[in-house]
């Protein structure tokens, strides 16, 4: 477990966080030299990304008197917020920060990558993984599937009154997305996640009934 504080905020690393990217950036390849760099280089980019991503809620999180913490885990992270409780459109922005920030960090890196052709083959590589990575998280954190950001901000775009229907949509569009990424890709991870959240979503729509809520 690593911890540490960044800009005044806790963080903590889980070590899981570091296998799962070793995972997606190619462990297989680690065999050689050049396959350890070049996974090692796809870690500090995830690393980086991931955390910045984090920082965008924490800190709009922070401007709204919340106290925060970030914890990076084995399917990205989360920024916690105990004891506060924000109102529908402060939840929104915190929320949509994180992959806000992330974009504009894939959108820097972009521009270095683009307008700098000196760059030695290793460091153009970190940038657009840094690049790549900072792009597919914040869109498929986007996706409208609770607890990603997308479903939190479909969450409260609807409210609390309309939590079933945030539920069913959420639902839906996991399972759906499960299937089409297990079709058109050649991932598991993220598929399977899916359908971990879809299933997660049905379990919490099936208690409010039974409860009658």
């Amino acid at each position: 477990m690593i911890r540490f504080h960044l800009l005044g905020i806790p963080v903590e690393i889980q070590p899981w966080f570091w296998l799962t990217l070793a995972l997606v950036g190619g462990v297989n390849s680690a065999s050689t030299p050049l396959g350890l760099l070049a996974m090692m280089l796809f870690i500090l980019a995830g690393f980086i990304s991931i955390l910045v991503h984090e920082l965008g809620h924490a800190l709009t999180g922070r401007h709204f008197g919340a106290r925060t913490a970030i914890t990076l885990h084995a399917f990205g992270g989360y920024a916690s917020f105990p004891a506060r409780t924000f109102t529908r459109t402060q939840d929104f922005l915190v929320t949509a920060a994180g992959p806000a920030l992330q974009m504009g960090l894939g959108a820097i890196f972009f521009a270095i990558d683009a307008t700098d052709p000196e760059l030695s083959p290793m460091l153009r590589m970190f940038i657009r993984d840094t690049f790549w990575i900072s792009i597919a998280w914040a869109v498929l954190n986007l996706i409208p599937v609770l607890p990603l950001d997308g479903g939190r901000l479909l969450a409260s775009t609807l409210g609390p009154r309309r939590i079933k229907l945030t539920l069913q949509i959420s639902m839906g569009i996991g399972a759906v997305g499960a299937l089409l990424l297990l079709k058109f890709t050649n991932g598991f991870l993220f598929p399977i996640f899916l359908a971990l959240m879809a299933y997660q979503n049905w379990q919490e729509l099936q208690q409010r009934r039974r409860n009658g809520l």
